[in-house]
């Protein structure tokens, strides 16, 4: 299948100035990923370019954005309030451009951190469930489920797509807070993968692989959902 070229679109930030955005839609759409990028990389980023392409052959839109600090090209994230008034109005414009398809809002690292964190303090508008791609549980090197706690607010559906090898996130620290939040909570571990999805050499797979792996995982849940 033939992706078309994503379509470029200009989102007003509260108290932070207008953002870019792309939507990438397939033609028979079921349903569209607000996807925020992660602290270092914008939405440009080929992760985010490969996810989106990946999900619109499976046909699922995607809504990729930047933050404030990225448009800006600054190196320091924004504050969580503005982080999350870009995820808000991020999912506004999702609402306003796709409307009738459920939508999914989250994204890799710091942009899914930011977004459950949006959705733990106010529901955001529409969203059916959250997907988080290497969700940061703690610090490299210092092991905490502190940065979870919120998630106990969020109160819809969430998917968790982690790498064994994850240096952001031990599995032994994030099962049991997965197994906390209940059925609403799905883990899916990714074999020898890293926070970037990146499998060693003599894992027998590429990172080719991975993303496949990534993209049919995240295309089941959603039509689970």
């Amino acid at each position: 299948m033939k992706v078309s070229s994503p379509q470029k679109l200009s989102i007003e930030v509260a108290k932070a100035g207008s953002v870019s955005a792309l939507l990438t839609r397939p033609a028979q759409a079921r349903a569209c990923f607000v996807f925020a990028h992660g602290a270092g990389a914008g939405m440009t980023h080929p992760f985010m370019e490969a996810v989106a392409n990946g999900l619109c052959e499976r046909g699922v839109a995607t809504l990729r954005y930047q933050f404030p600090y990225m448009e800006k090209g600054s190196k320091r994230p924004d504050p969580p309030a503005i982080a999350q008034g870009a995820v808000r109005a991020a999912v506004a414009e999702a609402v306003r451009c796709c409307p009738g398809l459920s939508l999914i809002a989250g994204g890799k690292s710091f942009g899914g951190r930011m977004t459950s964190q949006a959705q733990a303090a106010a529901s955001l508008e529409g969203v059916r469930g959250l997907a988080f791609l290497g969700f940061p549980l703690h610090p490299a090197g210092k092991p905490s489920g502190d940065r979870a706690k919120h998630l106990a607010e969020v109160h819809i559906p969430m998917l968790f797509m982690q790498g064994t090898r994850d240096s952001l996130a031990e599995v032994a620290l994030l099962e049991p807070v997965v197994e906390r939040l209940g059925p609403s909570a799905t883990l899916h571990l990714v074999d020898g993968a890293d926070h970037s999805f990146h499998v060693l050499a003599r894992s027998g797979r590429n990172d080719r692989d991975v993303m496949n792996e990534i993209l049919d995982a995240f295309a089941g849940w959603v039509g689970e959902i």
